[in-house]
């Protein structure tokens, strides 16, 4: 069963996302390929992002203790000696993989374009300090960026302008015409856009259809089998959206009831 939603499935902003994340960067890279040989290779290329917790607020996943908890009860042993410390967990760095796609010259190896598909550990704490110190690099060099950004938690990409007011974004900076991005929002009601991927200023751009990424994604693995959307979205909607999505949602179960 396709998702029901037109567009980015909120749903998918869930403990799904590891698996979101390295699949859509899959289709991403699947869907470019042939555009851009044979002058150009593209590579889904894994890298380790140290999570630190800047609120050290426990939250789900993140919590690694090495024996348990210790009882809690006063213990005392002869002679009056010191109670015995408790045992209990801290917080650990995590490594946490993140994809990027980067489109590469045959010739000489020069990356030309990098793909970003934005994760929540690249969007808080520390994630956010190291993915915007690589960023600058990105940014200082002659390499073009698309960056993805299909989660409505987190800290969006810094920018000058006031951005509007939209769940999702799109941002594509282009080496000749910094620091102005085009930028594309994107609402919930609407289908992903298809994008332009900026090559060497002597080949015309390739097309990356967004929705057709994340389609096929979904069909392919089958996130129609793990999410339930009897349920609320892990990350709940609200306002009119949430609305919208509570008649959609109810009129896709009727019609799958018929």
């Amino acid at each position: 069963m396709p998702s029901p939603f037109p567009g980015m499935d909120p749903y998918l902003e869930s403990y799904e996302w590891t698996s979101v994340h390295h699949s859509l960067s899959a289709q991403i890279a699947r869907q470019l390929a042939p555009k851009v040989r044979p002058k150009y290779i593209v590579r889904p290329v894994e890298r380790f992002v140290v999570e630190v917790f800047d609120d050290l607020a426990p939250s789900r996943g993140n919590i690694y203790p090495d024996v348990g908890i210790a009882e809690t009860k006063t213990a005392y042993r002869a002679g009056g000696e010191k109670q015995r410390p408790l045992r209990l967990a801290t917080f650990m760095p995590t490594k946490v993989p993140h994809v990027t796609i980067e489109i590469k010259h045959v010739l000489d190896g020069a990356l030309v374009t990098a793909v970003e598909v934005i994760s929540p550990t690249t969007k808080r704490g520390e994630g956010y300090r190291q993915y915007l110190a690589k960023r600058d690099l990105i940014l200082a060099s002659e390499t073009h960026l698309l960056e993805i950004d299909l989660l409505r938690m987190g800290r969006r990409v810094p920018m000058r302008d006031l951005l509007p007011d939209a769940p999702y974004f799109i941002f594509l900076s282009r080496a000749e015409k910094r620091p102005y991005l085009d930028v594309w929002p994107v609402q919930l009601n609407e289908p992903l856009p298809t994008v332009p991927v900026p090559l060497l200023s002597d080949d015309p751009d390739v097309s990356l259809d967004l929705q057709l990424a994340l389609t096929t994604m979904y069909d392919e693995l089958g996130f129609d089998l793990s999410v339930d959307y009897r349920q609320p979205p892990e990350i709940p909607l609200e306002g009119e959206t949430a609305v919208w999505a509570a008649e959609l949602l109810k009129k896709e179960i009727e019609r799958l009831r018929d």
